[in-house]
């Protein structure tokens, strides 16, 4: 159990320390895109400095929730803090949908008053700065979550990959601009921030719409379809192997913790065991289920009587 612990407590640590990196390079990056967005007159860069200004409130957030999954359970919260991890997700998804959702309305009310036209020389320096420190940061991410597993941590992947890909769409864009001075092309450079902008909103729309689905399935506490099919695949290959009676299963996921709960039937003229035989029974399923460890909530239950089911 000691083991168990400390392995626990490693993990949150690297965690831990993992959202730090992150919240320190999306204020960095926040602070570059509010700057930098002023200066170049770009909306879109604007865009995506405050789209970093939230991500790095949420970030911070998210650390916070890190540190209290990594406590033990006390007498408040018996099962410890997993139900936080699922609604901090939900925040930052509605805080980035409504944040998206006003980026587009921005721009179409530019596109309708004929545009802007930004200086293209800042705004193209940092579209390339801020795409060097989204890579860096998310093939750093990348790889010690690779480790972990940590569900904060993949969250906040999800959200450097949106800022990278946002940027270089970015940077394409101001490119693209710069090669149309002097063409016939020169008229629509005040129409290329804007729209790229409504652009950009329509197509990170969907990431932060994913994430706010999976976190309501969690806090609605929806049964999921997976682990579900796996326990009852178990389930019944147990239960002809040994002759029991059947059973009822009950899942359910929060954040990262599964709970799994098993209620095996035995017929009544089975023979008396002893206690280390149904801890062996027990042991089994357990083997059986997979993903052991301390996000991993199992109870089984044996019993004659099908009112206890």
């Amino acid at each position: 159990m000691a083991a168990t612990d400390r392995a626990l407590a490693l993990r949150s640590e690297l965690e831990a320390s993992l959202l730090r990196l992150s919240v320190g390079a999306t204020v960095l990056v926040a602070a570059l895109g509010v700057l930098c967005g002023f200066l170049s007159n770009s909306l879109a860069i604007i865009f995506d400095g405050l789209f970093s200004v939230v991500d790095a409130v949420i970030t911070g957030l998210m650390l916070a929730v890190a540190r209290l999954v990594a406590r033990e359970s006390n007498q408040r919260f018996q099962y410890g803090y997993w139900h936080l991890e699922p609604l901090v997700v939900a925040l930052k998804a509605a805080v980035l949908m409504t944040l998206v959702a006003f980026g587009f309305l921005g721009a179409v009310q530019s596109l309708l008053a004929g545009g802007n036209a930004p200086e293209l020389g800042v705004a193209i320096l940092y579209s390339v700065l801020v795409v060097l420190i989204c890579a860096a940061v998310w093939f750093w991410l990348w790889r010690q979550n690779d480790r972990i597993g940590s569900a904060l941590v993949a969250i906040d992947l999800k959200a450097w990959a949106a800022s990278g890909i946002i940027t270089t769409a970015l940077l394409l864009a101001f490119l693209a601009a710069l090669a149309m001075r002097g063409t016939a092309l020169e008229p629509w450079i005040p129409y290329v921030d804007p729209a790229t902008l409504a652009l950009l909103s329509l197509l990170i729309l969907p990431v932060p719409w994913k994430d706010a689905r999976e976190a309501f399935h969690d806090i609605f506490q929806i049964v999921p379809a997976e682990l579900d099919a796996h326990v009852h695949a178990v389930m019944d290959a147990f239960v002809a192997r040994h002759g029991f009676a059947g059973y009822e299963s009950y899942v359910t996921r929060t954040g990262r913790a599964k709970f799994i709960e098993i209620s095996v039937l035995a017929h009544p003229d089975m023979p008396a065991r002893t206690i280390a035989h149904f801890d062996a029974l027990r042991a089994e399923i357990g083997a059986a289920i997979g993903e052991a460890g301390p996000d991993r909530w199992l109870t089984v239950v044996f019993t004659a009587d099908p009112r206890e089911l």
